[in-house]
């Protein structure tokens, strides 16, 4: 019987550290990073859609939803890998949930958690332009994609882990324990069938 796609989402609001993580992680588990923005950017840069992030956010929101949705089913077509995408974006109507659990079952939603403090100073860090909040709107997020992520994981049968990045090392280690032990767990079920 052929395994099944094992792919694992890592979660997080912008500024949490989940994509410096995942480069990290996937340097050390046999787990490929794909970047859900970056390659929903390399879609629409094929298509003449768009060629920065600024520009692909701007575009309609139908063709916004159709790169999107090509996106989830290229990923969907890998047998493992990290996929580093927000879960939950803001936008200026409230909260869209970014994780395509119609097209992707992840095996492991991993979300990566942070003081609002420390994600605040790491965004005035980062050239990249980012969202403004505030410790407030910051909060909610964090507390929306929390519990959007509870839902999520109880609807499609996955395990959740949840992983607060103080320190970049030791959060590094926790994920790769994670999911080196997810990665054995998935091994002897499949044994098992």
């Amino acid at each position: 019987m052929p395994r099944k796609s094992d792919l694992i989402s890592v979660v997080g609001v912008p500024g949490v550290g989940k994509t410096s993580l995942c480069r990290k992680l996937s340097e050390k588990v046999d787990y490929p990073h794909i970047n859900y923005g970056d390659l929903m950017l390399k879609i629409a840069k094929e298509k003449n859609f768009a060629e920065t992030e600024d520009e692909l956010f701007s575009l309609p929101i139908q063709i916004q939803h159709q790169i999107w949705k090509e996106t989830a089913l290229q990923i969907k077509k890998q047998k493992k890998a990290l996929v580093d995408l927000h879960g939950l974006d803001q936008s200026p109507i409230g909260y869209i949930l970014s994780l395509p659990l119609k097209i992707i079952k992840p095996s492991l939603i991993i979300l990566i958690e942070s003081p609002p403090e420390l994600i605040l100073f790491r965004r005035k860090l980062d050239p990249k332009e980012r969202i403004k909040d505030t410790i407030k709107t910051l909060t909610e997020h964090i507390e929306m994609l929390r519990v959007s992520m509870i839902i999520s994981s109880a609807m499609i049968g996955c395990t959740l882990s949840i992983i607060q990045n103080i320190n970049f090392n030791e959060t590094l280690n926790e994920m790769k324990r994670l999911v080196m032990l997810h990665q054995r767990t998935s091994d002897s079920r499949e044994k098992n069938l």
